[in-house]
């Protein structure tokens, strides 16, 4: 079951709910599955991996998986994430556009022809890079820069992302909350925009 919690009334979170769960470090996003119960988006999406038959099966491919995620992590926390808390914004907003197409070939040239990012077989950090990608091409879009798109290994490797069947009725569904939520926190210099908005709900709901 889904839960989400409104900004404006942050006390269902805070008062109710965030110490009252049984979580070992209380935060946002959480998942309970049974017994199990945990907090920290990297710890979510492994799990979710492992649980439903999309983790790397050697240990040659489980470190090139997690190299992957860390280094489209950095993608989002390093430069994304650390701009729109920037009070230098415009100044740093610059540099990213500059910077982005390098960091994205290299993307693009450790996924090739796919079809996904470990080869034929679908894994967690797909729905990582798929969330993190959407959230740079909207930046990109944002200023004026859809060339940073323009590589077919990117913009094909999304597509086929996008019509997986379940996530396809997902992205399409009033249900969606890509079609509400902002990217980063409301209150900050760039905030808004269309956003998949959590990549273990589009893993989960890939696989129902």
């Amino acid at each position: 079951k889904e839960v989400t919690y409104s900004l404006a009334k942050n006390e269902e979170w805070f008062g109710e709910k965030k110490y009252n769960l049984g979580l070992d470090f209380p935060n946002l996003p959480y998942l309970i599955d049974g017994d199990v119960k945990l907090t920290q988006f990297t710890a979510i999406m492994r799990y979710l991996g492992r649980k439903l038959d999309m983790y790397p099966k050697t240990e040659k491919d489980l470190a090139r998986c997690e190299m992957l995620e860390q280094n489209i992590y950095d993608l989002k926390t390093l430069r994304l994430a650390w701009i729109a808390y920037n009070e230098k914004f415009e100044e740093r907003k610059d540099k990213l556009l500059e910077t982005l197409p390098v960091r994205l070939a290299e993307v693009a040239e450790y996924i090739g022809e796919g079809p996904y990012a470990m080869g034929d077989k679908i894994t967690y950090v797909d729905f990582i890079i798929y969330e993190i990608l959407d959230q740079i091409k909207l930046f990109s879009l944002s200023f004026s820069r859809p060339d940073h798109f323009s590589d077919p290994r990117i913009t094909e490797y999304m597509k086929r992302m996008e019509n997986l069947p379940n996530l396809k009725e997902y992205f399409e569904s009033p249900d969606c909350n890509a079609k509400r939520y902002t990217i980063h926190d409301p209150f900050l210099i760039w905030a808004l925009g269309r956003t998949t908005s959590g990549a273990a709900r589009i893993e989960k709901n890939f696989m129902q």
